[in-house]
């Protein structure tokens, strides 16, 4: 009886796959934010036209298999520009573009563009920014829920946590 529970049990663990582990983060070549390359810039289009930006992001992401990445954000907001320069260096760059599409979406002052947060089910104004939102593409779901604003002190990490933080969502 205990021979053929345990070999059923070895069976139903081998027919399920188990849970991927998330990506391990790339090794960032900087200790500070410091030694970025400056201007920083200013990654946000103010004037694209968002929900085509993120629909567009969405059927590429699905595509592709990967998850869809949406940083919403400002060109004022000093964080959303280290973020974005952060992102642009080589090694994070490329672990961001084997892993998620990647799609900027210009907030404003938190008076524009709020929709894109609203269809996934963040109505409340935005804690800060950047706010990023992990979507499943093939489900439209939020992966990120609860964590969508954990970058908006993003000059008090570092950029390895921030590379850290990108690798956790990745499948």
């Amino acid at each position: 009886m205990i021979r053929q529970a345990a070999a059923a049990f070895l069976a139903l663990a081998l027919a399920v796959p188990a849970a991927a582990a998330p990506a391990p983060p790339p090794k960032i070549g900087i200790e500070s934010f410091a030694e970025l390359k400056t201007p920083l810039p200013y990654p946000y289009d103010e004037a694209a036209n968002a929900n085509r930006q993120v629909a567009r992001a969405r059927a590429r992401a699905k595509a592709s298999g990967k998850l869809l990445l949406i940083d919403l954000g400002g060109n004022w907001c000093g964080d959303c520009r280290i973020l974005s320069a952060t992102m642009d260096r080589p090694e994070l760059k490329a672990f961001v573009d084997r892993h998620y599409q990647l799609v900027l979406v210009d907030v404003g002052r938190f008076d524009k563009n709020l929709q894109i947060p609203a269809r996934y089910g963040i109505t409340e104004r935005l804690e800060g920014v950047p706010a990023l939102l992990v979507v499943d593409p093939k489900t439209d779901k939020l992966l990120d829920g609860g964590h969508v604003s954990a970058l908006e002190d993003a000059r008090n990490m570092t950029p390895q946590a921030l590379a850290d933080w990108l690798a956790q969502w990745t499948r």
